[in-house]
């Protein structure tokens, strides 16, 4: 056992590591997550027009949201840079051979560059995003695995329903850049075509000649799943997720709390009662102004700690923690000894940390708090029940309110504690083809501006005034 000596306490995960040469060892795994013990290959299958591409975009989004470094791999947009000009759906006849030679050029340069990221710069998995309908082409990606030490994991999309097969089709593959500046009609029979190119030799993932295999088969967008032969915990997290997801026409307001006394005196954290004119911004009394309409009404207490967050149908106040909130843990990020102090408070009383929280405000742990990343991972049943659900109302902090806008926009871990959530405004995301539209509704109610941007000089030796003075925010 070593001594105390030859430990110290790393101050941005505030974890004991080993010291080696006088300095601290590397952490196995430099992400606060580490849910795989060897990378993971991900192999979409399908024909053309069954949310291939949307399940990879969605997959890799929440997957890099959780601290899992993953990337996709889109062969379409090998193929498209290849061959700058697509002018027929006759590239994907089965008798073509310049085509097939491209296509399998395209596949090749894919799974290379899968290698490298998985391989040489980290990745914990990648997304293979491509048709792969033929075992002998899921044989050889297999074995491309197998030969790097990969787990393979399919996620086969099947859809037999014409009316979401037409829908995808006019909403993505209509707006790709193969069909631009194409007629519609004319773009619609096109596409058509090149999926009857690989009907004839669709083979579809099968429970007893793919009996060895690791995957999930999703039939018509979520009517029903098969899963076979989850092979560790990331595989687990991935079918936890893909049964959670669908794609009704939905929309996601954010809104946080009214206007807080602490917010008047830029004290963070707290369990403070709501200023004149928090209460006055109250996203409740705004709704019906707004138009924005629910199904269910959202109770109007005052005190956010002691609203039950019932997300019945559409509604969630404050972050869902069973029948009633017994703390405010759920609410915000911790920041256990800073709880309720001013930045120019913490300052004073702690420097270093405060220093050491601006070098990376992701990752850094309050002393007997918690950091954003520990926040993402207890955010994680919120965001599945976010997807369960259709149009949905979350009233929340500002912490909280971050990390659900960059799983929603797709923001890095460094863009999340920074992005922009005032009080006293609702932000809409509306899902559209591979992401979201984000607007902006201000409830017409002034609040104090609660943001803080990263300062220019981040050095644990900095004056105090280099500390308290950040660029302007701009609501």
């Amino acid at each position: 056992m070593a001594s105390p000596r030859e430990l110290t306490q790393n101050p941005l995960k505030k974890i004991w590591m080993p010291y080696s040469n006088g300095r601290p060892a590397l952490h196995a795994c430099q992400r606060g997550v580490c849910m795989t013990n060897c990378p993971t290959l991900i192999v979409m299958v399908g024909l053309p027009a069954r949310g291939k591409t949307y399940i990879s975009k969605k997959l890799t989004r929440y997957l890099n949201w959780i601290g899992v470094p993953t990337r996709e791999f889109n062969v379409g947009q090998y193929r498209r840079d290849m061959v700058k000009t697509y002018k027929s759906f006759e590239f994907f006849l089965p008798d073509n051979e310049e085509g097939l030679k491209i296509r399998k050029q395209c596949a090749l340069a894919a799974l290379r560059d899968v290698r490298r990221f998985l391989s040489e710069e980290g990745g914990h998995v990648a997304v293979f995003d491509a048709t792969n309908t033929t075992r002998e082409r899921r044989g050889t990606i297999f074995h491309f695995g197998e030969q790097n030490g990969y787990k393979t994991f399919f996620v086969e999309s099947i859809c037999v329903d014409p009316e979401v097969i037409a829908a995808n089709i006019v909403q993505v593959k209509l707006g790709s850049p193969d069909y631009v500046n194409r007629d519609s009609d004319e773009a619609t029979e096109d596409f058509m075509k090149r999926i009857e190119c690989y009907e004839n030799s669709y083979e579809s993932l099968d429970e007893d000649l793919d009996r060895d295999l690791s995957y999930i088969k999703i039939m018509d967008v979520g009517q029903s799943y098969v899963v076979n032969r989850v092979a560790d915990h990331i595989q687990s997290r991935i079918v936890y997720y893909l049964m959670n997801i669908h794609v009704t026409p939905r929309s996601i307001y954010l809104c946080r709390h009214g206007e807080s006394e602490l917010n008047l005196k830029g004290r963070i954290g707290g369990d403070p009662g709501l200023s004149p004119r928090g209460t006055e911004g109250l996203v409740w009394n705004k709704l019906v102004h707004h138009r924005l309409k629910w199904k269910s009404p959202v109770r109007s207490d005052l005190n956010l700690r002691k609203i039950m967050p019932a997300g019945v149908e559409n509604a969630f106040v404050g972050i869902r923690s069973g029948d009633e909130l017994e703390k405010g843990d759920s609410l915000e990020v911790l920041a256990g000894v800073c709880e309720e102090m001013t930045y120019e408070e913490i300052q004073d009383h702690y420097p270093l940390e405060f220093a050491l929280r601006d070098q990376d405000k992701y990752r850094y742990r309050y002393p007997k708090g918690e950091s954003y990343e520990d926040l993402v991972q207890r955010l994680e049943p919120v965001i599945m029940e976010l997807e369960r659900q259709e149009n949905v109302l979350v009233i929340c902090h500002q912490a909280v309110m971050r990390c659900l806008l960059a799983y929603f926009l797709d923001k890095a871990a460094e863009q999340l504690p920074y992005l922009r959530c005032p009080l006293h405004t609702v932000l809409k995301l509306t899902p559209v083809a591979y992401g979201c539209k984000l607007e902006s509704i201000f409830l017409n109610v002034e609040a104090v501006n609660t943001h803080r941007d990263r300062p220019q000089n981040v050095d644990i030796s900095r004056p105090p005034e280099e500390a308290l003075v950040t660029v302007p925010a701009h609501q």
